[in-house]
């Protein structure tokens, strides 16, 4: 009976004592950090180093879906964070295909997409998110993004530093009637007063110009190329400036797509004003947050709360149909942002086609220039041709003669000169007779 009769009272306490690290999800990154707790053996040590490696590993399967983004609101203050599909649908409210649209696969399409409480824009390197109130920029950190970031960064506190920010973030009901007041006002009101776009619409415009520009310079730097490679092929026709020209035609291929794209979805917009009303976004949140307040108020004095709650439901849906049927005629700012923009790739579309023609025109001089060759080495064939018809009746005669045939000539002394010379004279008049033949009939050129 060595045994200390309290050995087994401390083994118990010591393992109720063993604590494990606590685990700490950030609400915005979704990521798990670990915080480990301090260890009594090395027992409890090697256990919370097995929990750490089991969290990190699904943290690691969490984070995998997970892009960088960049979030701008109406004052041009960015952050950046990483979320996850399901943050982004949970944040803007829209469905999941048109996170698809923003993905890898559709990276070459141009779309501008409006959805109930958000607009998608997928322009050639431009993916973006764009709310009333801010837009979420897919992989701000690429270098051709880089000039519409900083473009946001400029812009956007200047084209809204007539509104105040304190007010917008705290008095939220002022906010609706100040935005109110500024949509309602009829034209002959703002006569000579500029009135301000939509923040949706800032976005869209800029997004717009990053793009059409950078279209446009690569427009002129196709042409900066384009033309000297041209004339030197025009001048020498030459494996090496073929192997050019084809380059440069694949490359003017590429970006009249790249061109086309974007002008289509603009002049399909163009067309649909329909398409065009639902991208005010700014109206409809307005719209929405005036049926809120009424239906707030309308519940104080309501009695049934379930009644409230479907009357509530309905209202929301009615209102966001009327809404879309109220403005569908009253499209003439973004019909005007649009068509500006549409006329500037259409006027970078005609760079691409002049720079076109002039390959084809080079294309069929080239051509002409071969078929020039070619029928000059057709004529020079038929040349040959004739001499060596000619030459061989001179050559007939002189095999005649180098038979061992009997023959009284062959007793005639000098009958060698005469024969050679008389044979030589008929195949020449042989093949000036052909000759002028073929010019009689257009065969050879004068």
């Amino acid at each position: 009976m060595g045994k200390n009769p309290f050995s087994f009272r401390r083994t118990f306490s010591r393992r109720r004592n063993r604590k494990l690290p606590a685990m700490i999800m950030s609400p915005e990154t979704s990521a798990i950090e670990i915080v480990p707790t301090p260890k009594t053996d090395e027992v409890a040590g090697s256990s919370a180093d097995a929990v750490v490696v089991a969290s990190s590993s699904k943290v690691k399967k969490k984070m995998g879906g997970s892009r960088l983004w960049m979030k701008f609101d109406k004052f041009g203050e960015s952050e950046l964070f990483e979320w996850d599909k399901s943050s982004i649908i949970k944040r803007v409210g829209i469905p999941a295909r048109d996170l698809r649209i923003l993905g890898p696969v559709f990276s070459q399409s141009s779309n501008i997409l409006a959805r109930e409480r958000a607009m998608v824009v997928n322009l050639e390197f431009i993916k973006a998110i764009v709310t009333a109130e801010e837009v979420l920029l897919l992989d701000p950190l690429r270098q051709e993004v880089l000039p519409f970031v900083d473009q946001l960064r400029q812009q956007l506190p200047h084209k809204n530093q007539v509104m105040n920010k304190s007010e917008l973030v705290n008095d939220r009901d002022n906010k609706v009637h100040s935005t109110e007041s500024q949509w309602e006002r009829t034209p002959e009101a703002v006569e000579g007063e500029q009135q301000e776009l939509p923040f949706e619409f800032q976005v869209l415009e800029i997004a717009l110009e990053v793009v059409c520009s950078f279209l446009d310079s690569n427009v002129a730097e196709l042409e900066k190329h384009a033309y000297p490679v041209l004339d030197e092929l025009a001048r020498n026709v030459s494996t090496k400036n073929l192997e050019r020209v084809r380059s440069l035609k694949s490359n003017l291929t590429r970006l009249l797509a790249r061109v086309q794209k974007v002008r289509d979805e603009i002049e399909h917009l163009l067309d649909d004003n329909e398409d065009m009303a639902h991208l005010y976004l700014t109206r409809k949140l307005i719209q929405y947050q005036q049926s809120e307040a009424l239906l707030n108020s309308a519940a104080s004095h309501s009695i049934v709360p379930s009644q409230h709650a479907l009357h509530r439901n309905s209202s929301h849906r009615s209102g966001s149909i009327m809404t879309s049927n109220y403005w569908d005629d009253d499209v003439e700012d973004l019909e005007m942002l649009l068509e500006a923009y549409f006329m500037q790739l259409d006027g970078t579309r005609n760079k691409i086609l002049s720079v076109r023609e002039y390959i084809d025109d080079t294309e069929d001089y080239v051509n002409i220039q071969l078929d020039n060759q070619r029928n000059e080495l057709i004529q020079l064939q038929l040349n040959l041709t004739i001499a060596s018809f000619a030459i061989a009746l001179d050559t007939l005669i002189a095999g005649f003669f180098g038979m061992n045939i009997p023959c009284s000539l062959y007793k005639i002394d000098g009958i060698f000169g005469y024969v050679i010379g008389g044979g030589t004279a008929f195949s020449f008049l042989i093949f000036l007779l052909i000759l002028g033949y073929a010019r009689w009939k257009k065969l050879l050129g004068s």
